[in-house]
C-alpha cells in the first residue's frame, strides 16, 4: 500500500474504506445499457461532491457494489443516505419513463436496506498480534 492512498488532514492521517452494496427495490432488473452507466455517474458525482473516493464500482442487473474511501467525519449511514438520495433524484429526473413503468406508486429506486463492510489493508489477526506485543 503506497502512502499516497492515505488521506492527509490537519490533525490526522487516515485510510478508511467500506464495501457497500445497494439493491434495487423489489430486485428490479434495471442496470443495463445507458441507465447502468448513468447510475454509476450519479454515484461518482455525489462522491466527488462530498470528498469521497471510489476505488472500484460495478453493477449487476439489480444491484451495485461500491468500494469507497471516506472521511473520518462521515458516518456510513450519512454516506449511504446521500448516495441513494442523489442517485434516485437524478435517475427519476433523467429516466422517468423507464422508472415509471417499474415503480408506478412512488418515486423510488433502492430497497430500504444496504450492506456495508469495513475493509482494511491488514488482517484482524495481524492487528491482534501487534497489540498483544505492545508493552
Amino acid at each position: 500500500m503506497s502512502k499516497d492512498s492515505y488521506q492527509h488532514r490537519k490533525h490526522n492521517k487516515n485510510l478508511l474504506m467500506v464495501h457497500l452494496i445497494f439493491v434495487t427495490k423489489y430486485r428490479k432488473i434495471l442496470f443495463v445499457g445507458n441507465f447502468r452507466n448513468d447510475i454509476k455517474q450519479y454515484i461518482f458525482d455525489t462522491c466527488k461532491k462530498y470528498g469521497w473516493y471510489i476505488k472500484r464500482m460495478e453493477t449487476d442487473k439489480d444491484h451495485i457494489h461500491i468500494l469507497l474511501q471516506y472521511n473520518p467525519t462521515d458516518s456510513i449511514t450519512r454516506i449511504v443516505s446521500a448516495l441513494k438520495q442523489h442517485s434516485t433524484y437524478h435517475a427519476w429526473k433523467n429516466h422517468e419513463s423507464l422508472l415509471r413503468s417499474e415503480y408506478w406508486k412512488e418515486k423510488t429506486l433502492w430497497s430500504d436496506g444496504y450492506f456495508a463492510a469495513s475493509i482494511g489493508q491488514i488482517s484482524q489477526t495481524t492487528i491482534e498480534k501487534y497489540i498483544a506485543s505492545q508493552g
